[in-house]
């Protein structure tokens, strides 16, 4: 959610569009302001059941009303929700994170239907992981439900979910990103002709994404108006519906191959006394440190994130690999691990600012800067397959955080050496001196210790000020 100044301190871009309230920030803290307007449908959400039922079992983000301000008599209520510690978004979510807001968008659909409520939106951009696990954050998405309607956000949800959980699914998972440039959701149009023709078979996928897709083709252009759908569908019908579309998603699945990063930690980069040096000084410089917050760039599968996460910090863990993603976002769902953020994200092309005036959406470094850093056997990637030289790579990092906790891996390393073979440039400047003194420009190396039996070495760094730099 991006931000915007307005009357109410920091008003959040992101939600703008919707007449029923909007969400600001004051003093740090996010509250939500509901419309006059929206009040008869927030008192009856509040007063069905429905919201304590949801939030009972983890599926709705709870709230509590605070007092409204002078400024802000036009409210209903001012909610102030449980806060996100860290925004993420549909594009940037490994496959198993969009399949499971998928399952609680339909879990509270069905529930809402059953307390004569219903969703007037589906947006992936409503849930958001708390928790450990993904939860609508949109208290004010709710509508009381009529007889005889279908469901208002069936189109959204398909476009928004089905879409690209098929394609990632059945075609490539990296078709996920395609949502980072269809902001409303990818047209099924678009899935249909990128689907394999045998995915025509499934009959979830025929009905709620091919036969969808072919009568939004059919009624383009054609006027239609709330009243034409009234008794198209009973109550019963719409749960039918529902509870097939739950189905076919479910049945959606798709598993990580080995890939070169999930087996990085094995074999010629450490043996069992490397790793564990390269653990325990990561631990140790975490304690040092005391952070709240962390990045853990090029992550994995999230093995020095945990290292992180058991020390009390929050983690932003970061990877291009959706496979390693996967994994590491497999196991926050197992544990529950409320403190871990897994994203699939790439540092050398982050996710871009977005929306109406780039201000909906944030861009990945927008939602910086964080308390610490961890870039481990990262950098020879950026500087020599990504050709970023070292002075802006010190000067990027140093732009994330406060502090650094960043591995060199030498030219003699194995894999430094097979990266330098694929390449016709000699990268003279890769080398500890050269490292030392780019870093050192935007940083005070605080600790260097070798990794055992590797010839790699971690550092501990602190970001210099301006002043300092000069």
């Amino acid at each position: 959610m991006g931000r915007v100044t307005t009357g109410i301190d920091e008003g959040i871009a992101g939600s703008f569009r919707d007449p029923a309230g909007f969400v600001f920030r004051r003093d740090g803290v996010v509250y939500r302001h509901v419309a006059r307007s929206y009040g008869p449908v927030y008192d009856h959400l509040m007063v069905s059941g429905l919201y304590d039922s949801l939030v009972r079992d983890g599926l709705l983000l709870p709230h509590e009303e605070v007092p409204a301000g002078l400024e802000d008599e036009q409210a209903h209520r001012i909610l102030k929700p449980a806060q996100v510690p860290f925004i993420s978004y549909p594009y940037e979510w490994c496959f198993s994170q969009l399949r499971d807001s998928a399952l609680v968008t339909l879990d509270i659909q069905i529930r809402a239907v059953e307390f004569g409520m219903s969703l007037k939106d589906a947006s992936a951009y409503n849930i958001q992981l708390h928790g450990g696990r993904p939860v609508l954050v949109d208290t004010l998405s709710f509508e009381e439900y009529e007889e005889g309607f279908p469901w208002v956000a069936y189109k959204q949800f398909c476009q928004h979910f089905l879409a690209p959980l098929a394609l990632m699914a059945l075609r490539d998972v990296t078709l996920g990103r395609l949502l980072e440039v269809h902001l409303d959701g990818i047209p099924l149009a678009l899935a249909a002709r990128l689907l394999p023709l045998r995915s025509r078979l499934r009959p979830g996928l025929a009905m709620h994404l091919f036969s969808h897709a072919k009568l939004q083709v059919r009624q383009a252009g054609k006027a239609s108006t709330r009243k034409d759908f009234r008794g198209r569908m009973s109550r019963k019908g719409l749960l039918t519906i529902l509870n097939n579309l739950r189905s076919t998603v479910s049945s959606l699945s798709w598993d990580p191959e080995v890939s070169e990063w999930s087996d990085y930690y094995q074999g010629e980069s450490y043996d069992d006394a490397g790793f564990d040096s390269k653990k325990g000084l990561v631990a140790e410089y975490l304690r040092s440190v005391g952070p709240v917050e962390a990045w853990d760039i090029g992550t994995n599968t999230g093995e020095f994130t945990r290292i992180a996460a058991e020390q009390g910090v929050r983690v932003i863990s970061i990877d291009s690999d959706p496979g390693a993603i996967e994994i590491s976002y497999r196991e926050v769902a197992r544990s529950r691990d409320a403190t871990v953020y897994p994203i699939v994200a790439d540092v050398s092309n982050p996710s871009p600012a977005s929306g109406w005036a780039n201000t909906e959406r944030m861009s990945l470094l927008d939602r910086g800067p964080t308390d610490a850093v961890i870039a481990l056997a990262l950098v020879h990637h950026l500087a020599i397959t990504n050709n970023v030289p070292l002075s802006r790579l010190a000067e990027f990092f140093a732009s994330l955080g406060k502090s650094l906790i960043i591995e060199y891996v030498p030219r003699a390393d194995p894999k430094v050496e097979r990266l330098l073979a694929l390449r016709n440039h000699p990268f003279p400047g890769f080398n500890r001196d050269g490292f030392e003194k780019a870093f050192g420009r935007y940083f005070s190396i605080e600790r260097a210790a070798p990794i055992t039996n590797s010839g790699r070495r971690l550092y501990l760094m602190t970001r210099l000020s301006s002043a300092s730099r000069q």
